[in-house]
This record gives structure tokens, sequence and C-alpha cells, in this order.
């Protein structure tokens, strides 16, 4: 399996579960690296990666503070971050996200939901040329800018809540895949909230009244669930 040997370098103090996601980032035919430390991340070639997963609470550098170093440079501001955390309140995400993260994904989470999230997030972008593509996830005239975390509909900004953006998000990514309510609930709220379906149901009637003209192709696949058509 090849995946055109895009580099990875995992970041984190837990040197289990490096190893872990090492094995079943290799499995996805990814090249994969990793350090037990933000210092020793710091000592590898950063730029010759093309996507970093860090975590964030480590020793006396923290991901957020690497982060913070790699934005200055040039030839490291534009790889892709991913953040792995046990920290899950608004305001370390939004800390994330204001730091340039492409993505934050809070401990515990399912292989599949890293490995899933790390191909759309290389999907997103471009390193060929040493440069990204705009983070904006677009169909037709509804467009999701994914650093400002704003939608607009035909060139008119609309107001989303986080969870309503995360599922029109997840749908659009991987348009025509159909998420039942429960990948949905795995991806989107944290593992310690007690969702129900209706919950899921009630967030997708909402977000569809906000982007129509194109609520339509947000199709409901009865005894499934949700996807996207095109």
């Amino acid at each position: 399996m090849a995946n055109n040997n895009k580099r990875i370098l995992v970041v984190d103090d837990e040197q289990d579960l490096c190893e872990i996601l090492r094995f079943n980032l290799e499995t996805e035919g990814y090249d994969v690296d990793t350090a037990d430390s933000a210092e020793m991340a710091l000592t590898l070639d950063i730029k010759s990666y093309d996507l970093l997963l860090l975590d964030v609470m480590m020793g006396e550098m923290s991901g957020f503070a690497l982060a913070k170093e790699l934005k200055k440079d040039d030839a490291t501001k534009d790889i892709p971050i991913i953040f792995l955390t046990a920290r899950d309140t608004e305001n370390d995400t939004v800390t994330g996200f204001n730091l340039g993260a492409d993505d934050y994904i809070s401990k515990p989470f399912s292989l599949r939901e890293v490995m899933v999230r790390v191909k759309a997030v290389l999907r997103r972008t471009n390193k060929a040329n040493g440069t990204r593509e705009h983070s904006i996830l677009k169909y037709m005239g509804l467009e999701l800018n994914l650093d400002s975390k704003t939608v607009t509909v035909d060139g008119m900004p609309v107001p989303f809540t986080k969870t309503e953006f995360e599922i029109l998000r997840t749908l659009l990514e991987e348009s025509g895949r159909v998420f039942s309510r429960q990948e949905l609930i795995n991806r989107i709220w944290p593992s310690d909230v007690l969702v129900l379906d209706r919950t899921v149901d009630v967030n997708i009637t909402r977000l569809r009244k906000k982007i129509n003209p194109y609520s339509k192709c947000v199709v409901t696949r009865l005894g499934f669930g949700y996807f996207f058509e095109e």
C-alpha cells in the first residue's frame, strides 16, 4: 500500500503510543518517524515531513510551543499539524487552531479515526512545490473555510455552531460516504459525553436549513445514516 512516500513525524512523550501510531501509519503506507519530546523533534530535519502529529502536554516544551517555533520558520511554517491531546476544553482547541493546526484529536481516540483524519489533512494539503492549498472545502456556492471555521452560502456568511460545522465538514470531506449516527458521534463529540442519535438528527436538521439551497445534498440513507451527495 503506497501513499506517495508521504512522511509523518509523531511527537509524543508516551513511547508506547508513538509505536502504536507508527505501526498503524506504516501499515497505511506512510514513512513514519517518532520523537518522545519537542526538543528531540527539533533535532530532526522537520522540513522534510509532510505532516506532524503533536502531543500538547509534553515535558518542558509543549506541543503548542513547538508549533509556535515551527510557524516562525519559513522552512517549516506550512507543514500541516494535527494535535493529539488529552486536553479537550474549548480554549485549548481554539489555541491549537490559532497556531495554525489543521486538526485536533482528543485522547482517547480510535486508531481508525486518526487514520481518516491524517488522510483528510494530507488530501487538503499539497507540498509538491513547498506550498499549501487554501484550506477551503467547497461544493458549488457552499464553502467551509477550515482555517477561520466559517461557512458561506453563495457568498453570504452563515453562523454555524462548532458541532454543525464539524458534521458538515465530515460529510463534505468524504462526500458520497455514508456515516452512521454512531460514527458521527464518535468523531465529533467528546468521548465522555452521552449523545443520543436524536441529537445528531437535530443538528443535521439545523445545518440543512442553514445551507439552503444545498440542503438536499445532505442525504438520509434510511437505516444507515447520512452522506453528502454532490
